[in-house]
């Protein structure tokens, strides 16, 4: 990736991110002050997730700043592992936040707590799911336009606030109705939807971190271009691992013993046009040719 294209890059997250920030401080001072106002515990929950998504807005930044610097000597393969890091501390920051809304909404419960919050819930929860549910898809469409994990992952953290607005937003109709319970079982939900959230993020960033391959397609895409030169008589050794938002190839590919050298750089520039033509995020790819044996 070029110093150009990683500055657009570091761009594009960043705006969206800080945009981000912006309603998530208003989100959660919003949802905090009036939830504590009305006594709802679920409002407050969702006010603390929104704290936390304002937590994770300056994670996402700082991956990024680190991230897109270009390699250098002592990170030859760039510092795109600093994005994934940046990932998996939203997840731990998402499944903390999830887990403590399940301890303090179950705990309410037992202790056979009753509460009705009043209709102003519904306003507050029904402005967080709007404004969020925006959020999410802007985010997301930024993510997958920069290929950065750690801005996907910040987009569902996004979408797990919308959601458990939508819980808080049940909840508060609930109780409306009369169930004493319905605001700290809007809390429980919460938690269980943040934490399935949070889970997900932190597997899928880690599987990152142990070098795991590029996805099935990616790879099948890359056989089949292989497969379709026909100015080749055979390729092998193919590896491909995810690093930060890039794909890592290396690949040798088998070539008649009487080209040059100049011949047989000029198809390896071809087949890794060809790939990078069929494959979206950016790409390193190594090609590396071996002679063809003969009898000779």
């Amino acid at each position: 990736m070029t110093f150009e294209a990683r500055s657009s890059r570091e761009k594009e997250i960043r705006s969206v991110t800080l945009w981000g920030a912006l309603l998530n401080v208003v989100l959660m001072a919003l949802k905090i002050f009036v939830g504590l106002f009305i006594n709802s515990s679920a409002l407050v929950a969702d006010g603390v997730h929104s704290l936390s998504d304002l937590a994770t807005d300056f994670v996402v930044l700082v991956g990024a700043r680190f991230s897109n610097r270009p390699p250098d000597e002592t990170h030859p393969y760039g510092h795109g592992k600093f994005e994934t890091l940046a990932s998996l501390l939203i997840a731990v920051i998402l499944l903390g936040v999830g887990f403590g809304f399940v301890w303090s909404a179950g705990s309410a419960i037992l202790r056979k707590e009753i509460n009705f919050p009043g209709f102003l819930v519904l306003i507050i929860a029904s402005v967080s799911v709007l404004s969020k549910e925006i959020l999410f898809f802007l985010t997301r469409k930024v993510a997958r336009n920069t290929n950065s994990p750690s801005l996907y992952a910040n987009a569902w953290h996004h979408r797990s606030d919308s959601l458990s607005s939508i819980a808080v937003l049940i909840g508060g109709a609930a109780s409306l109705l009369g169930w004493g319970y319905a605001d700290h079982v809007a809390a429980f939900v919460v938690g269980i939807m943040i934490i399935a959230v949070g889970g997900k993020i932190f597997y899928g960033n880690l599987i990152e971190l142990t070098e795991h391959s590029a996805d099935r397609q990616s790879i099948q895409i890359i056989k089949n271009i292989l497969s379709d030169e026909s100015e080749i008589s055979g390729w092998h050794a193919l590896r491909t691992r995810d690093m930060g938002g890039e794909l890592y190839i290396d690949v040798h590919i088998i070539v008649s013993p009487h080209l040059t050298v100049l011949e047989s750089h000029k198809i390896a520039d071809k087949i890794e046009a060809n790939i990078q033509m069929e494959i979206t995020k950016p790409t390193n790819i190594l090609i590396h040719c071996d002679p063809e044996r003969t009898n000779d």
